[in-house]
């Protein structure tokens, strides 16, 4: 197995992924992403990428990927990663791409002075949330998460402007 950076050409395979794991996560209607809108974010004809991705492959096939952003602390005055998603596909779990894929994103956070590595697990994902338990991560159950987006972001966005 082999852990490396995205490339352009990965965006079907990422796309299949992002699919797949909607699917896992029992939406499998919710992604409207295009190939389109990840090229603008992680490979922007003009600037810089702000979305990041890594990609595991065994045998040349991309089996796993971890797609990740900058965060920053208030706290530490220094960026850290927040990982959006990490999926393996389900016929190449328990051989070590996750675990694989979430190690890069350590050794990146190490060798870039980041002071941390976050991300979100859905509550009933038991496999994945002992995994990431067995790596020493630990929940934040003080933190709750919170979202506006869709007709409340809008709505929330037009009061704002007057």
């Amino acid at each position: 197995m082999n852990v490396r950076e995205a490339t352009k050409s990965d965006l079907p395979d990422i796309l299949r992924l992002v699919h797949a794991l909607a699917v896992y996560e029992k939406e499998p209607d919710a992604v409207e992403a295009t190939e389109a809108d990840f090229a603008a974010v992680m490979f922007p004809e003009d600037g810089h990428p702000n979305t990041y991705g890594l990609v595991a492959e065994v045998d040349g096939q991309i089996i796993g990927i971890a797609i990740w952003f900058y965060s920053f602390s208030t706290w530490t005055g220094r960026n850290g990663i927040w990982l959006e998603d990490l999926f393996v596909d389900p016929n190449h779990r328990g051989n070590g791409a996750g675990k694989a894929l979430l190690g890069h994103l350590a050794q990146i956070c190490q060798k870039r002075g980041l002071t941390r590595l976050e991300w979100c697990v859905l509550k009933w994902n038991e496999p994945s949330i002992g995994f990431y338990r067995s790596l020493g991560a630990k929940a934040q159950d003080e933190w709750e998460t919170f979202r506006l987006d869709g007709e409340a972001l809008d709505a929330f966005a037009n009061q704002s402007s007057r």
